[in-house]
């Protein structure tokens, strides 16, 4: 199985600033995943032209849709995305809000993969390490993530972590190993000269990791101001 992570920039390149959905369908079309997982997709926002861009995704990559509305922008919306080759079993959307601090949320998915179900959790966390600690925490702590113990465990996004302290801290006390380490090798951010591995990808359970690697094409460093993370693996 192939999955990829995101942050899209509501589909607005990091450095012409200029809008185009086209360039983010390319580059994941480039890589033909089976699980797409999206960071900050705009709903009906001006700025991009207003474009229900979960409609448009799902629609001409002919999959099941899951989408989770985070902030709101005028009358619409950017939040978080999953796109999926297979059948969505269950779905759940827990916010991640803290205090004043802008919205984040979680989703966290059972998809009805070939292999068997796989317990998929797409987030974007915030810019404060506390924050990011009790956001972390509260994935792994909810009720709905923990009635999916069973399951192998994939938690990917956009954790905008520069130092690297979830992986020692929370998610490795819940008996996550991060497969995106070292960071000198997963650097995501800013794309045009990355230095920030910002975003991670996590695992628990029966997943065998084969290959994790972050996608450096001249398309995907104009795309958005994050690179994408592809992530290659079975279910034992």
């Amino acid at each position: 199985m192939r999955l990829l992570s995101w942050n899209i920039h509501k589909g607005i390149g990091g450095r012409d600033r200029r809008y185009s959905l086209a360039r983010i369908i390319d580059c994941i079309e480039a890589e033909n995943p089976d699980l797409v997982c999206l960071q900050e997709v705009d709903r009906l926002v001006r700025r991009s032209r207003h474009d229900d861009q979960p409609r448009l995704l799902a629609s001409y990559f002919r999959s099941h849709s899951v989408f989770q509305p985070t902030v709101h922008v005028g009358d619409g919306s950017y939040g978080n995305l999953v796109l999926s080759r297979w059948p969505v079993a269950s779905r759940h959307r827990i916010s991640l809000r803290r205090g004043g601090r802008k919205s984040r949320g979680a989703q966290l998915l059972l998809v009805d993969s070939p292999e068997g179900p796989l317990h998929l959790v797409n987030t974007h966390l915030g810019l404060a390490e506390g924050e990011r600690h009790w956001q972390a925490g509260k994935i792994l702590g909810h009720m709905l993530f923990r009635s999916a113990d069973p399951h192998p465990t994939l938690i990917v996004g956009d954790f905008n972590d520069w130092r690297d302290t979830l992986a020692r801290g929370v998610l490795a006390a819940g008996g996550f190993r991060q497969v995106t380490a070292p960071a000198a090798k997963f650097r995501t951010f800013p794309a045009w000269l990355a230095v920030g591995a910002l975003d991670k990808a996590f695992v628990r359970g029966g997943i065998e990791v084969r290959q994790a690697r972050v996608i450096r094409t001249s398309l995907a460093k104009t795309a958005s101001d994050h690179l994408p993370l592809v992530v290659d693996f079975p279910l034992r």
